[in-house]
């Protein structure tokens, strides 16, 4: 049963009816789902030459260093940094499917509202999955995080308030999302990563709707308090995500030095834009329902995401 709208309208904009946008994405989910295990070619050889992400998103690209690294070398960094993204994946969608059942626990068990989340919990499953055939395909190490950000993220599952759950699953989507997008359609790109990035990313559209909507419907309406520790913990949660982004084994398996290869990424404007490209689309967002604020603000400056 479809409630009444929402009318409710103030400086976070519009909100639209829970149950209707629930409604819309089931229907999406229903007509532009996948099984990436039938989708893939899971036993086409890689192709000799290409690359495993644009050359533009490996995290070295343009530094001294980069300059100086053969062209194998580049793409074998490419194939070891896409493993590192696809672990990192991994580990936000397990934290995100534990903060989504978090979150119906107390709601109508029939709602679409509760039923989209369950739909993407399954989605997010077969995405996990995903990831990790393609890391055994390509042949590399996985890269998790490290202990203390892994512990971390236990405390986040404990303490999050809803709508810094929210936020943290859009911090884990979007900014993978947008890099996604410049990899599915990237002819220079390795077919089965492309193919992998594109499912993803036809998928994650509609996590982002429900987790968009869902926020800033909880902003508009949670106390004072809640919204002052969800811009904290929002905040702090941006600056472990870009800190653990890419997990700096990776320049020691290609044979690079690697405090030289972290100072250099640390060190790159070019990869500044890159990381705040990719945040922008969501900061913006944020900024609009009042989530970049205070202290909240400062931490999301610190991580080198916002511009």
């Amino acid at each position: 049963m479809t409630t009444a709208p929402d009318r409710h309208h103030d400086a976070f904009g519009p909100l639209k009816d829970r149950e209707r946008v629930a409604e819309r994405l089931l229907e999406s989910s229903a007509r532009h789902s996948f099984d990436p295990d039938t989708e893939l070619d899971w036993d086409a050889p890689l192709e000799p030459g290409l690359w495993f992400c644009p050359p533009e998103l490996v995290s070295l690209y343009g530094t001294p260093l980069w300059r100086r690294m053969p062209e194998e070398q580049r793409i074998e960094l490419s194939r070891h940094e896409i493993a590192s993204l696809a672990s990192l994946g991994i580990w936000f969608e397990i934290i995100l499917m534990q903060l989504l059942v978090r979150h119906i626990y107390d709601k109508p068990v029939t709602s679409a509202h509760v039923g989209y989340a369950l739909t993407e919990i399954a989605d997010e499953c077969r995405h996990s999955k995903m990831f990790a055939r393609m890391i055994r395909t390509l042949g590399t190490p996985t890269y998790p995080v490290s202990r203390r950000h892994h512990n971390l993220a236990r405390v986040l599952k404990t303490v999050s308030t809803t709508p810094g759950s929210f936020t943290c699953t859009l911090l884990g989507e979007e900014i993978l999302d947008h890099m996604q997008r410049l990899t599915f359609p990237d002819a220079r790109v390795q077919p089965l990563v492309r193919g992998v990035t594109r499912i993803h990313v036809v998928e994650e559209a509609r996590h982002v709707r429900y987790a968009r909507e869902e926020l800033r419907r909880q902003m508009a309406h949670c106390p004072r308090w809640e919204a002052h520790l969800t811009r904290v913990s929002a905040g702090e949660a941006a600056r472990v995500f870009s800190v653990a982004f890419i997990n700096p084994r990776v320049y020691t398996e290609v044979g690079l030095n690697r405090h030289e290869a972290v100072a250099q990424v640390k060190a790159s404007a070019h990869r500044r834009e890159v990381m705040q490209a990719g945040a922008k689309r969501l900061t913006d967002f944020l900024e609009e329902i009042g989530l970049l604020r205070g202290a909240g603000r400062r931490l999301w400056r610190s991580s080198g995401l916002l511009a």
